[in-house]
């Protein structure tokens, strides 16, 4: 019986795929969609009059930077999907196939920062080169991204 599950695609969980950088792109351009509209709302709100302005205040940048973690840590952390994940078909779970929490949430989407670099090529090399599909976010949060 063990052997079954190790011959499985090497998937630990349930006989469940890893997913990879195609199906996960496009998940994440809906989300950027959908952020990008919640943050243009937002702006909308609080932006009015900041037309003459020559600079932005930074707080703005700060509030836009939370907008975008937090609907991936709120959404993942609660669903174990975003828009994104639901539209195609996929979720965040633990190694274990068990469902994350918010903590490993906050973790694997902070490291975005890092994962996001050079428009995600390093999150790429990383899922590439990992037997589970995991970039670094996933990797520290032990996390892995299966078909829902």
């Amino acid at each position: 019986m063990a052997s079954e599950t190790q011959t499985n695609l090497g998937n630990p969980i349930e006989g469940r795929e890893y997913q990879g950088i195609g199906i996960r792109l496009v998940s994440l351009i809906i989300d950027n969609i959908v952020i990008g509209i919640i943050i243009g709302a937002v702006g909308s709100i609080i932006g009015f009059g900041m037309m003459t302005q020559k600079m932005v205040p930074w707080w703005i940048g700060l509030l836009y930077f939370v907008i975008y973690i937090g609907y991936f840590t709120l959404l993942e952390g609660s669903k174990g999907q975003t828009i994104g994940k639901m539209a195609t078909k996929i979720k965040v779970v633990r190694e274990d196939g068990k469902p994350i929490d918010m903590n490993q949430a906050l973790t694997r989407n902070i490291l975005r920062i890092i994962d996001g670099l050079f428009a995600y090529l390093i999150g790429a090399i990383l899922i590439w080169r990992s037997d589970k599909k995991q970039r670094l976010g996933d990797n520290i949060a032990k996390t892995i991204v299966v078909k829902a």
